[in-house]
């Protein structure tokens, strides 16, 4: 494990990596994100009515959700140096299929496809834990977000502006493409200047890639119950496509993806049990267990916080305008505040993770989380719009930093599946996004932000049921070797 100091302005060693591992996060979400500030210009130059366009918002996060939870065991077991490479590098495809599509059609296909690269969040994750220390685990892992995740903000600032610089109809066509250019470009950047782990240390693989491990018999029912929101949240996507939405799919190709769906499940769940059969003959021994309690945590935190986070981003600028009667450039303005925090709160929830202890700071965020909603579901025309900002990045403090305390705990549970536990933790956001917009479309706003804060309560409770990771887990090497690793 490096040893050097935690120096962010130094670009060797540990750091060279943490730097390189942003940057390609952050450009994975400038392409994933490459389409909402181009809406006028792409709505008039493919000639899409609001539907389509609508229809298109729902697709580009549809694929994320599986592709997560996949990327994720990809990068357990090929390493993020390899993965995260090769995501960028494939998903250039897409991005340049979708700046060259002229229909309604191409658009949705290329779009659905470039959902994938949502998923490289999670190598990241896995590719930092590597090569920081527990202490500095939390700060390095929310520099590593926050920082990332800043790059669905830059995407609404420059691109808009490139696209006015190419001129023309077809402006936002060079501008989406550049995103595209800098992935596929990126991607051998990456792939050149970066090692799984640092020189001497062990890169731990799962034994099987065709599902999670678990260790008892009470853990494996408990995987099977928390991946079942991630196909309901499929399947009310599903729904939102079919005649009863907006109408994209028949009402034979909706039923299916149903059946596929339930199909899918099935062979995930005996994919599952050949991974882990041996638990139901033998007991795992104490060393070598985990909790998937922990995980199940996690994700509940994490479709509070993320999801949260995906949803009023996409609602904040039209409920600033309507209102404070605001127009639109100015309401994007002060909506904008909510994801520029990003570069602040999620490296502090990590910091104050590794300072405080990982249970203590997810209850304090959470806890913040909870109260910053209640707080914004009150915000009316009556208030001063001053106030209402303040409440705003407030509230948003709360939840990114509690982003960044959930992924300070994520690579403390079991080493050797880091990618997986991220993948579906990740995944939990993107659920947790769709069921958001989804009450957002059928309530007001106060009622949105109660629910969302309703969750933040569930997820406070649930924290009781979560362990402070301490002492050491213990890993098995290839050639069958076992080293401790500390997690304190």
């Amino acid at each position: 494990m490096s040893v050097d100091k935690f120096n962010l302005l130094s670009f060797t060693g540990k750091m060279k990596t943490l730097h390189l591992s942003w940057i390609a996060f952050f450009i994975t979400f400038m392409v994933w994100f490459n389409m909402a500030p181009l809406k006028g210009a792409i709505v008039d130059g493919v000639g899409l009515t609001l539907s389509e366009w609508k229809t298109l918002l729902i697709i580009n996060v549809a694929l994320t959700i599986p592709a997560r939870v996949i990327i994720g065991a990809l990068t357990d077991k090929f390493g993020p140096r390899i993965v995260y490479s090769a995501l960028m590098g494939i998903c250039s495809i897409p991005c340049f299929m979708f700046a060259l599509a002229d229909s309604f059609t191409q658009l949705v296909i290329a779009r659905f496809a470039l959902g994938c690269i949502g998923a490289g969040f999670v190598v990241g994750i896995r590719m930092v834990s590597e090569w920081f220390p527990p202490k500095e685990l939390g700060t390095a892992e929310g520099v590593y977000g926050g920082w990332g995740n800043f790059g669905s903000a830059a995407a609404a600032f420059t691109l808009p502006t490139l696209a006015i610089f190419f001129g023309g109809e077809d402006g936002w066509r060079y501008a989406v493409g550049i995103t595209g250019l800098m992935s596929l470009l990126f991607s051998f950047v990456y792939y050149k200047n970066t090692t799984d782990t640092p020189k001497g240390s062990t890169y731990f693989r799962p034994k099987n890639l065709g599902g999670m491990e678990v260790t008892s018999v009470g853990d494996f029912y408990l995987l099977l119950f928390m991946k079942t929101p991630m196909y309901l949240a499929l399947a009310l996507l599903n729904w939102k496509l079919s005649p009863q939405g907006v109408s994209l799919l028949g009402e034979n190709v909706v039923l299916i993806i149903y059946l596929g769906l339930v199909a899918l499940y099935v062979y995930d769940a005996y994919a599952t049990y050949k991974v882990n059969k041996d638990i139901f003959v033998t007991p795992v021994p104490e060393a070598h267990r985990y909790s998937f309690k922990q995980v199940a945590v996690l994700n509940v935190l994490y479709f509070a916080t993320f999801g949260s986070e995906l949803a009023v981003v996409s609602m904040l600028p039209a409920f600033f305008a309507e209102t404070f009667e605001l127009n639109m450039a100015t309401a994007g303005l002060l909506a904008g505040m909510y994801a520029f925090m990003n570069l602040m709160s999620r490296p502090g929830g990590g910091m104050i993770s590794d300072r405080f202890g990982r249970r203590k700071t997810l209850l304090i965020l959470t806890a913040g989380l909870a109260i910053g909603y209640f707080c914004l579901s009150l915000i009316d025309s009556s208030w001063p719009i001053w106030l209402a900002v303040i409440a705003v990045m407030a509230c948003s403090f709360f939840v990114q930093s509690g982003e960044g305390a959930v992924f300070a705990v994520v690579p403390l549970i079991k080493r050797r599946l880091t990618g997986q536990i991220a993948g579906m933790t990740g995944a939990y956001g993107n659920v947790g996004a769709v069921v958001y917009l989804t009450v957002y479309s059928l309530v007001d706003t106060a009622t949105f932000f109660t629910v969302i804060g309703c969750t933040a309560v569930i997820g406070f409770i649930a924290l009781f049921f979560m362990k402070e990771p301490s002492g050491a887990m213990t890993e098995v090497r290839e050639d069958g070797s076992v080293e401790l690793i500390h997690v304190t």
